[in-house]
């Protein structure tokens, strides 16, 4: 148990499940709202491994009446987006992108899984991830999982601590379109983000 403690927490310092801490103003939040006009969704991210195949990481990304990103115990900090507990605001496709880009390195890819769901079942994820407040380090696929099987037509679900392990609960579900995003630099998270500044 040990042995996989501390493997989770090395996982959590490479790829980004480590706390931010960051608390925007709610007039910074106000100001940065993204709101995408489109069907709502919500969308898995999974951060893998490409030696051993194992996930590091899981986000969640709900595109309801805003759009967010859940990060949770995160260590995407970027100064143009606003956080409060593990929710990211702002977050247009630009902005994903650049999530994504700061995630995939050398040593890992991103898998993203979106599934189409109903206004409200998007509502609802909105709520919960505003509710939830900052996880603890290694606890966000916990995290994520608790989150959808709150939400009405996801209570199947599973909790599990392992990001592979949802992720394969949401590729085998009725409409879930799956993409992965490769880059091949160095370095990790805040090396990505500090790319993006200069």
């Amino acid at each position: 148990m040990k042995l996989l403690t501390s493997m989770l927490f090395c996982c959590a310092l490479l790829v980004g499940c480590a706390e931010k801490g960051k608390e925007s103003s709610q007039e910074q939040i106000a100001s940065s709202i993204y709101r995408s006009g489109t069907q709502p969704t919500l969308t898995v991210f999974t951060m893998i491994n490409n030696r051993s195949g194992q996930g590091a990481h899981t986000a969640l990304l709900v595109n309801a009446s805003q759009t967010v990103l859940f990060d949770p115990a995160g260590s995407f900090n970027h100064p143009d987006v606003p956080a409060s507990g593990d929710v990211l605001y702002g977050m247009s496709p630009s902005w994903v992108q650049i999530y994504k880009s700061a995630h995939a390195r050398s040593l890992f890819h991103v898998v993203s899984q979106e599934i189409a769901v109903t206004p409200a079942q998007a509502e609802r994820a909105l709520q919960l991830v505003q509710a939830k407040g900052s996880v603890p380090s290694a606890m966000c696929a916990s995290a994520t999982t608790g989150i959808l099987r709150e939400i009405p037509g996801f209570e199947d679900i599973r909790s599990g601590f392992y990001p592979t392990a949802l992720m394969k609960q949401m590729q085998v579900r009725p409409g879930v379109s799956t993409t992965r995003y490769y880059e091949n630099d160095d370095g990790n998270v805040v090396d990505g983000v500090q790319g993006q500044l200069q």
